[in-house]
Parts: structure tokens; C-alpha cells; sequence
């Protein structure tokens, strides 16, 4: 502990002092690290103390390098240092372009800000739409359900999606590829229509994606459509007949038949008051009314009899939605019994309409066949007809709406004798009774 040498190249100068201060932190116990001039040249010095079994210091070991030696090692390795930098961003770059394009091949070239709004825009695509939207990658697996979807699909005691018929859709389209348009599912209760499709990456399937509405709302719309239409038709026959009444009026005018003429315009006016006027006096809603002078039409082409009693009195009515569900339930009703009748030479539908007290009640009787006894509690059940095949909807929508609004739909029917239905409905008219 004295700095006395012990070993060193330089045999000559062994056992003489250590030259130099930066042996003394280490003579105290501590690590060194300097630079200095020892016997041979300048020279970088690692100091590290030596202890015995009981950890008392007995000496110090130091290590020197020259200086020059240093020099030449940096200067012959700086080379080195730089290729091989270069070489490393070389490779950085290389991989941070190839990562990049990858990344724009799989996000189709979008930036991010661009993604995040089309991303917000989707979002807000799908829960506008009432059509109920699902998807699923190449396992099957439901990767996307909008709220539409499962309010149709878990409003009902069969709550699982893989349960559903849609899920066997996607599964087919999946495996073959190929689109399905236009299907007809039941679920809950419901019956949808259903387009599912596969979504492709290039040639792939990478999964299946399926749409559906509930038949029901497509078919209100068309009964809907179906009555304006049938008010259209009554105002254009109307008109037509007229047109066809001036022309005789001319022609007897040009021929001065005045006793003809007088003749027939009476029975005109005759033959109005008891059909259209009547009409129009006992059915003050001017839609119902014209509805039902079509409905009167159509039954003479068929070569049947639609008789509106006498004591039927209907006011107008503001509620839109009421006069729809009653064109809607009326024309349903009437024409099945002018079909339920076409085997037959000649018959009656007789129609009574009474309004009492804020509600309207409805009568539609035919002469027709008739239902059988066993088919009287199924005729209101989605799909039940005796016409064929995809029937079966018109008194389901018809008792449907009518429970929607709080009223009710029934029947009674005589084999080979009548068939009566009873309508009842509220009608929001200004008189309180009638």
C-alpha cells in the first residue's frame, strides 16, 4: 500500500514507486480512470483496488494503454464506423418505406385524418339507416351489427343471431361467393327481406355482408299506395264517364231532341244521386269516398255488386293515418271477398260504415263460399292463405294496423252461405256522434 511496483513490462523499474497522482483515489479504495504520463509515454490508466478474504485493501492493480495505440485504433476503425452507419439508415429506410407502403396498400391510400372521417361518417351511415345492417369476416364471426339490426334480431324470445336463417345466408354466401338477393327470412315473429353479399379483397372473400328491412313496413306502403291509387282510378273513371255524358248531351243539343235530352239528363242526375251523390252525402271524408266509387267500379267490371247500406254514415276525419288504415283495411277485405266469389255467376259485398262516439265501426259481408270452421282461427296469421304460395299478408297487416291504432279486426263465416267481417276503429272527427 506503499505504490511500490510489483509487476510491469519494463522489468527495471520493478520495485520502485508507482509515477504519478492518479493511483491515490484508488490507494483509498475507489475505481479510477485517468489520463497520464507514466514511465513508457502518455497513457490511458484503469485503477481498481485489490482486497483480501476479509476485505482489507492489499494493493492495486493498474492497466495502461498508450495513447498513440488509442489513435491508431480509432483512426483505423472510423471507417468502419461510418459505413456501417450508413449502412444501418440505408437499411432504416428501406424498411420505414416498405412499411409505409404496406400500410397505405392495406389502408387503401388514406391518411389518417381522412380515415378517422370516413370512420365517423360509417358510424353515423349506420345508425341512420332502418334497414338492419350485419357483417362477418371469413370465420363467421358478426364483426359489425347496427342498431337496426338488433333491434330486429334480439327483439324477441329468439334472441341468438345464430339461430337466425340470416346466418345461414352468410355462411352460403362465404363458401360460394355468390350474392342473394331478394330472400325472404322469419325472425321473431317477423318476416324480412334480405340481400347479402360477399365483400371481396381483390379475387378473395374476406367476408359477407347482409341488409334487411322488415317486409311488413314494404308492404303497409304498398296497401297505402294501393288506396290513393284506387282514389286516382275513381276520379279518372269518374271523369271519363262524365266526358262521355257531355258527349251526349252535345249530340242530342245538335240533333234538338229536347224531349231526349231532358230524359236523359234526369236519369243522369238520377243515376249520380243514387251512386256517387249517395256516396258522397253518406261519406264525408273525401278520400274514403272516392276509394269506395272505385271499389264500386271494380266490382261491376268483375261482375259483382258492392252495396253501401243506407244508414251508413262516416264524417270527415284530420287523422291521415286513420283514413290510411281504413282504405287499406277496406280494400284488403273487399277485394278477397270479390276473389273469394269468382267462381260464382253473380254476388253481393255489402259495406256498412257507422261512426258513434269518436269511433268507427265497419261491416263487410260477401256471399261468397264461405270459410271452413277449421281455417277461422288462422286466416289473421302471417302467411296462412288458401290463394297459394307468398300470400297470406293482407289480413295480417290489416289486423296488425288496426291493433296499432287500438282498434280490432273479427269474422264470422257460414260455410256456403256469407262471410262477415267487423272493423272497429277510432276516428278522430269533429262530431261526437253520429
Amino acid at each position: 500500500m506503499d505504490g511500490i511496483r510489483y509487476s510491469h513490462p519494463n522489468s527495471q523499474i520493478i520495485g520502485k514507486p508507482f509515477i504519478g497522482d492518479d493511483i491515490r483515489p484508488t490507494l483509498a479504495g475507489k475505481e479510477n480512470v485517468a489520463v497520464n504520463h507514466g514511465v513508457l509515454a502518455p497513457a490511458l490508466r484503469v485503477f481498481t483496488p485489490v482486497f483480501d478474504d476479509s476485505r482489507r485493501q492489499i494493493g492495486v492493480v493498474a492497466i495502461g494503454i498508450s495513447l498513440s495505440k488509442v489513435d491508431t485504433q480509432i483512426a483505423a476503425s472510423r471507417w468502419d464506423v461510418i459505413l456501417t452507419v450508413l449502412f444501418s439508415a440505408l437499411v432504416c429506410a428501406v424498411g420505414t418505406w416498405s412499411l409505409v407502403r404496406g400500410l397505405k396498400r392495406v389502408l387503401l391510400g388514406l391518411e389518417p385524418q381522412e380515415i378517422s372521417t370516413q370512420f365517423q361518417q360509417r358510424q353515423a351511415m349506420l345508425h341512420s339507416l332502418k334497414e338492419g345492417v350485419v357483417a362477418v369476416d371469413t370465420d363467421g364471426k358478426v364483426t359489425l351489427i347496427n342498431p337496426a339490426a338488433r333491434d330486429i334480431l334480439f327483439n324477441g324470445p329468439g334472441n341468438d343471431i345464430a339461430q337466425t336463417p340470416l346466418l345461414a345466408d352468410l355462411q352460403e354466401v362465404l363458401q360460394t361467393g355468390e350474392p342473394i338477393y331478394d330472400r325472404e327470412l322469419g325472425c321473431n315473429g317477423l318476416l324480412l327481406i334480405s340481400n347479402t353479399v360477399p365483400v371481396r379483397d381483390e379475387d378473395d372473400v374476406v367476408g359477407a355482408i347482409s341488409t334487411f328491412r322488415d317486409k311488413t313496413e314494404v308492404s303497409q306502403l304498398l296497401q297505402r299506395l294501393d288506396g290513393m291509387v284506387n282514389y286516382v282510378d275513381a276520379l279518372r273513371t269518374t271523369s271519363h264517364e262524365f266526358m262521355n255524358k257531355l258527349h251526349v248531351i252535345l249530340g242530342l243539343l245538335n240533333m234538338k231532341s229536347y224531349d231526349k235530352l231532358e230524359e236523359y239528363v234526369l236519369q243522369t242526375a238520377h243515376t249520380y244521386q243514387a251512386d256517387i251523390g249517395e256516396i258522397q252525402h253518406r261519406i264525408k271524408s273525401p278520400v274514403v269516398a272516392g276509394f269506395l266509387i272505385g271499389k264500386i267500379q271494380r266490382a261491376k267490371e268483375r261482375g259483382f255488386t258492392l252495396t253501401l247500406a243506407e244508414e251508413s254514415l262516416v264524417p270527415d276525419c284530420p287523422n291521415e293515418k286513420q283514413v290510411t288504415v281504413l282504405v287499406t283495411v277496406l280494400g284488403n277485405l273487399i277485394e278477397n271477398a270479390l276473389d273469394a266469389m269468382s267462381g260464382q255467376a253473380e254476388g253481393e259485398v255489402g259495406l256498412l260504415l257507422h261512426y258513434q262516439n269518436g269511433w268507427l265501426s265497419g261491416e263487410v259481408s260477401d256471399d261468397g263460399p264461405g270459410i271452413p270452421e277449421a281455417f277461422i282461427d288462422d286466416i289473421f296469421n302471417k302467411g296462412f292463405s288458401t290463394k297459394g304460395e307468398n300470400r297470406g299478408v293482407g289480413l295480417f297487416l290489416a289486423s296488425q294496423q288496426l291493433r296499432e291504432l287500438g282498434g280490432s279486426l273479427a269474422v264470422e263465416s257460414e260455410p256456403g252461405v256469407f262471410t262477415q267481417f267487423f272493423v272497429h276503429l277510432p276516428w278522430d272527427s269533429k262530431r261526437k256522434s253520429a
